[in-house]
């Protein structure tokens, strides 16, 4: 409702409007880049077998692809202040569109490498946080409403994208089908091209009301911290380290960097943070530039750096598990309508995982830690049961176990790291992830397909994966029960001196009297 005339008035995002374009854009976006990837072994199996290349080339690529992915997201925001954040994306979506064009015509390996993993991959990194900063610029109060049914969008169009493929490769052939895509990829440029700046589509609403619900949020919020407080002690989150972590992000030189990340916490506003502090009077050296450029000082905190290894392992097994499983299937003498099926009914119980997280979000409070340590802790008991069974129907329940447990790795990851550190350091902190996400990935994920070329097996690498994916586990564990003794610890010495102070008071007004 526009405010009358004469009366004070401020600009706030539309919580709808333009905004729902956006939400159904940024969907549109993850659907077409994120279903080519579990279906990659479905898509290029076969040329990559006619190269004699098969499941070494398929690790090099989706290795590459990831780091290509990280580069380009970390310098986005660099991009973002020489250019408007619309113009980055539109950028990012005639790169994967171009990769998806020069696919058509690969011959070999190495061209494959660069039109999938360098063009389709760094179109992606710059497609991803222009998608996300400009949905936080919409949504405000909606902000975690309307993520869920954007996640409920994306995992239903996956669902059906492995089918797709499989349809097109009958239909007309392996080029026909990546003709097809190329045609189904261009929709990146529509999904970019409505991400306008929030600016134009803003609506003014009386000041009172503003107040209004300031006030509100900050009773809301308040609640909240004391109760984290009373349970925790003084930090923000279990661990006690995350307020230390705080407060030298006000002691030390923050990063000069401007970031906008994904965030799906309840924040009270847009994501778009400019944590730039001010320079120092002597002149920064090269090295000095470097580290504030990444933030490295966040490299410094060990739980910080247990959280992106367990992350960046877990996000590496769970993704080339998913690319091997089509390769493996075809060994097994499934047919390709058998294997667009499993994959099909692994993404259907997807989505299904999402719409329970997004019911179950609203009733239960669990750290998105927990959530995510569960979700990979079960995967890993899952992927023995997927060994151990080899008929159609015994390998889709599995599958379907299995998405549905993916859906726990993938949508708490933002939240992992909003959980732990603070607000301000949040976008340079999950950038800094993303970076060295791609880096770890690109270093060991060709291993996993030279141990299955030199074996010949699948199962050892799928047991390699699993390792992986422990490796994430059992960090996290023990660090968890580490931190909670040590707190049951620190809070018995914390009784014990209080009770010392209560007999002490008595004892000294005694002997003042």
């Amino acid at each position: 409702m526009a405010a009358s005339v004469g009366t004070p008035s401020r600009r706030v995002p539309p919580e709808g409007g333009w905004g729902l374009l956006v939400g159904v854009g940024m969907a549109a976006m993850f659907v077409v880049t994120l279903g080519s990837l579990p279906s990659f072994g479905l898509m290029f199996g076969d040329f990559l077998t006619e190269l004699g290349e098969e499941t070494g080339a398929i690790a090099l690529i989706t290795s590459c692809f990831f780091s290509a992915l990280s580069f380009a997201g970390l310098f986005t925001n660099t991009l973002m202040k020489k250019t408007s954040c619309r113009t980055v994306g539109l950028i990012g979506a005639v790169s994967y569109i171009v990769g998806s064009l020069l696919t058509i015509f690969v011959r070999s390996t190495n061209e494959l490498l660069i039109s999938f993993a360098v063009f389709q991959g760094a179109g992606f990194g710059l497609m991803i946080p222009v998608s996300y900063t400009t949905f936080n610029a919409y949504f405000v109060e909606k902000r975690v409403v309307m993520m869920s049914v954007a996640q409920t969008l994306i995992g239903l169009g996956t669902m059906f994208y492995p089918i797709f493929i499989q349809r097109s490769m009958e239909a007309f052939g392996f080029r026909g089908c990546m003709a097809v895509l190329a045609a189904v990829n261009s929709h990146t440029l529509v999904a970019m091209l409505v991400m306008h700046p929030v600016e134009w589509h803003m609506r003014r609403v009386p000041l009172v009301s503003v107040a209004v619900a300031s006030e509100e949020a900050e009773l809301h919020e308040k609640p909240e911290r004391t109760e984290k407080d009373a349970e925790n002690g003084d930090g923000p989150t279990d661990l006690p380290s995350a307020q230390a972590l705080h407060h030298r992000g006000h002691r030390l030189r923050g990063s000069r960097r401007a970031s906008s990340i994904p965030g799906l916490g309840n924040w009270s506003g847009p994501v778009v943070v400019s944590d730039s502090t001010e320079r120092d009077s002597e002149p920064a050296t090269k090295w000095q530039i470097l580290v504030d450029f990444l933030d490295l000082t966040l490299l410094k905190d060990p739980i910080y750096v247990n959280i992106v290894l367990g992350i960046s392992f877990a996000l590496y097994s769970d993704l080339a598990f998913f690319t091997l499983q089509p390769m493996y299937l075809f060994m097994m003498a499934f047919s390709k309508a058998d294997v667009s099926l499993i994959i099909a009914i692994g993404a259907g119980a997807d989505l299904i995982s999402r719409i329970f997280l997004a019911i179950s979000s609203t009733c239960l409070n669990v750290k998105a830690r927990y959530v995510y340590l569960a979700g990979a802790l079960f995967t890993i008991a899952a992927r023995f049961g997927f060994l151990c069974v080899f008929d159609f129907y015994g390998m889709a329940i599995v599958t379907a176990i299995m998405g549905f447990l993916r859906t726990w790795i993938h949508v708490p990851m933002p939240l992992v790291f909003s959980e732990y550190l603070p607000q301000e350091r949040f976008p340079s902190g999950y950038g800094l992830f993303m970076f060295l996400q791609g880096n770890i990935t690109f270093a060991i994920g060709p291993l996993v397909g030279y141990i299955r070329d030199v074996t010949g097996s699948y199962t050892i690498s799928f047991h390699c994966l699993t390792l992986v994916m422990a490796m994430c586990v059992i960090p996290w564990f023990f660090e968890i029960c580490y931190y909670r003794l040590k707190q049951k610890a620190l809070r018995k010495a914390a009784r014990r001196a209080a009770a010392d102070v209560h007999v002490t008071i008595p004892m000294i007004r005694e002997t003042k009297e």
